[in-house]
């Protein structure tokens, strides 16, 4: 029933542990979905083994998947990348269980219930496969962690329980919650939407002027800027990209994160004057 409502460009997650999601996964090709990952969450305090008589299960599987292989769906990338340092996300992630004062408590004092999820893992997920303003439907909504960042993260939700004070559990945690700032800072445009800023624009501007020399970061090449909106090293003329190529006898270059100049008694590159002019078309 859920595929009958998933938009065509939507995706679907799924988590499980060995007991179920490898059922799960072949249930979802056999109807036809695209598997797109599975994501590992490896818990770093996992509960103990007692009993000693196999290894402590430490990690549970999600799966992300596609309506069809021709599926237009939405993957964050450049997102996915900043929240990871700068580097490439991985699809196994490291993520504490739900402990502390996010552990939501019945009135006995005891778990409200037993697989509360970390924020920080709908967090990741939500952040990484939807828009602002998106609607997510979980339908095992549970004690509603996942309402709970979808309004954090300024997404829409429908959340499915039968269980009453579950329910009546995630309706008073989701009162308090709101949007953690406005719409512009809870996402990250993908560099292909971006306004093309051509080196040209930041000579005629003034931000660089002809004559004045570039270096990559470990100032091991030079190259001046030339009026015309190229570089020339000593024994080429091009483009950043072409000169910073030919310098390191590289297929390809980067020319706005290799090139840098000297601002003061500071090395910072090139790209900081392309995201100046950006934020001014904005």
């Amino acid at each position: 029933r859920v595929g009958a409502i998933l938009q065509p460009n939507g995706t679907l997650w799924v988590i499980g542990s060995y007991h179920n999601i490898f059922r799960v996964g072949a249930i979802l090709q056999d109807l036809g979905y695209w598997i797109l990952n599975d994501i590992v969450w490896r818990k770093s305090n996992p509960m103990p083994n007692f009993r000693g008589r196999r290894f402590t299960n430490a990690h549970e599987t999600m799966i992300w998947a596609a309506r069809d292989k021709d599926a237009k769906y939405r993957f964050n990338y450049e997102a996915m990348k900043t929240l990871n340092d700068d580097l490439q996300m991985r699809s196994d992630w490291t993520i504490p269980l739900c402990t502390g004062a996010e552990r939501l408590k019945n009135a006995e004092g005891k778990k409200a219930h037993p697989t509360q999820k970390p924020e920080a893992l709908l967090y990741r997920t939500i952040l990484s496969s939807t828009d602002v303003g998106d609607v997510i439907l979980d339908p095992f909504f549970g004690t509603g962690t996942t309402g709970a960042v979808a309004r954090m993260l300024d997404r829409r939700y429908v959340g499915l329980e039968r269980d009453q004070e579950y329910a009546a559990l995630a309706k008073e945690r989701l009162a308090g919650i709101e949007p953690l700032a406005e719409p512009s800072l809870l996402t990250t445009p993908a560099k292909r939407e971006q306004p093309r800023i051509p080196f040209g624009w930041v000579v005629e501007r003034g931000l660089l002027k002809a004559g004045q020399t570039l270096t990559d970061h470990q100032r091991r090449h030079t190259a001046r800027v030339r009026a015309d909106g190229t570089l020339a090293s000593a024994d080429f003329r091009g483009s950043i990209h072409q000169v910073g190529a030919h310098v390191q006898k590289a297929p390809a270059c980067n020319g706005w994160q290799f090139w840098h100049v000297e601002l003061g008694n500071e090395l910072v590159p090139i790209d900081l004057f392309r995201q100046k002019l950006r934020a001014e078309l904005h």
